[in-house]
């Protein structure tokens, strides 16, 4: 097999890139994909059906980022509870009288709702999931009244060392795996509730197809899920970020990596929520560290300190171009010869 070419190199990582951060392009592409193979009377197969399943949960993943990227906080709660309980308000007026309205209509357009209504069922669900947790997190905070507040992890003066440093848990973890993990996720509860539909089809006769898929996405999606994030906490290490001088060291477990500031290609680096972490690359080190979705120490929270103020200073006298996104909660650092990249979506 001949060997990748750098220019080759570029646009696979600009394409997985973009496939991660604009959910809402690549979920309306696949349910324009699935709408044609509608059209073309390929409704139901199992090329669409998978097209339509992914392509809702683009839209329900990419609003719940959204919301929580909205300040103040408390205004994108607000705006999460109300489509998610419009959307589960109307994906169950849909079962119930959807089939009824749609009659009078062309078998094109019947054929689009169709698509519509499936895609919106993983979509509500995920946004559905992402109101579980912001009403954990709400009792969490609750309960927090009674106990001393968790805090952010903070810098301390590295013992023998020339900078500061940050211990907390993580998961050593890519965004595009876990991407892709989760769109796994999608397709195989689904095919799983497609089998489970096809062997009870009395039942399902009984209660009527649509809602039978909304109970097999409730019963199924959400311990799958749940089973998910488990096994995903399995892997939490130990790990510590230092910035000394001129280099940074990072220690997952017993390894440490150090890659001096100069040689230095590519840094981010997320204060909150799920995906808190860093992602560091240059000197032969590739590491991605979430510790938003590690279990933190007791008094403790899931997130990163912002980078020290000195940090800045130093990494662009080494070359390095500063972007900032998400009120400053997402930093990066890039090499003059990384391509320029937009703000992240999650």
């Amino acid at each position: 097999m001949p060997e990748e070419t750098a220019a080759e190199a570029r646009v696979r990582v600009k394409v997985t890139r973009t496939l991660v951060r604009n959910p809402l392009v690549v979920g309306a592409v696949l349910l324009l994909a699935a709408i044609a193979f509608t059209l073309l009377g390929d409704d139901l197969s199992f090329l669409p059906f998978l097209l339509m399943l992914v392509g809702g949960w683009c839209f329900g993943f990419a609003f719940v980022n959204a919301t929580q990227g909205i300040v103040p906080a408390r205004n994108g709660a607000v705006l999460h509870l109300g489509v998610a309980v419009v959307l589960g308000a109307l994906v169950a007026f849909v079962v119930e009288f959807g089939g009824d309205l749609l009659d009078p209509f062309p078998e094109a357009m019947r054929g689009i709702a169709v698509v519509l209504q499936l895609a919106a069922i993983p979509a509500t669900g995920w946004i559905w999931l992402g109101l579980l947790s912001r009403v954990t997190d709400l009792f969490a905070r609750r309960d927090a009244k009674k106990k001393p507040l968790p805090v952010t992890p903070d810098w301390e003066r590295e013992e023998g060392g020339d900078g500061s440093i940050v211990r907390f848990p993580a998961i050593e973890l890519r965004m595009r795996t876990l991407t892709q993990a989760i769109v796994g996720i999608v397709v195989v509860v689904g095919l799983l509730g497609v089998a489970l539909l096809i062997g009870l089809d009395d039942i399902v006769m009984r209660m009527g197809p649509r809602i039978a898929i909304v109970l097999m996405g409730i019963v199924l999606g959400l311990p799958v899920y749940l089973l998910f994030m488990a096994i995903l906490r399995r892997r939490t290490a130990q790990c510590a970020v230092a910035f000394g001088n001129d280099e940074l060291r990072v220690r997952v477990g017993d390894q440490l990596h150090t890659i001096p500031f100069r040689r230095l290609e590519f840094l981010r680096w997320r204060c909150r929520s799920d995906y808190a972490r860093i992602e560091v690359r240059g000197a032969g080190v590739d590491l991605s560290l979430f510790a938003g979705l590690a279990t933190p120490p007791r008094g403790f929270s899931a997130e990163l300190p912002a980078v020290p103020r000195r940090v800045f200073r130093r990494l662009e006298l080494a070359g390095l171009i500063v972007e900032k996104a998400r009120r400053d909660e997402v930093v990066t650092f890039r090499s003059a010869s990384e391509p320029a990249s937009r703000a992240p979506a999650h």
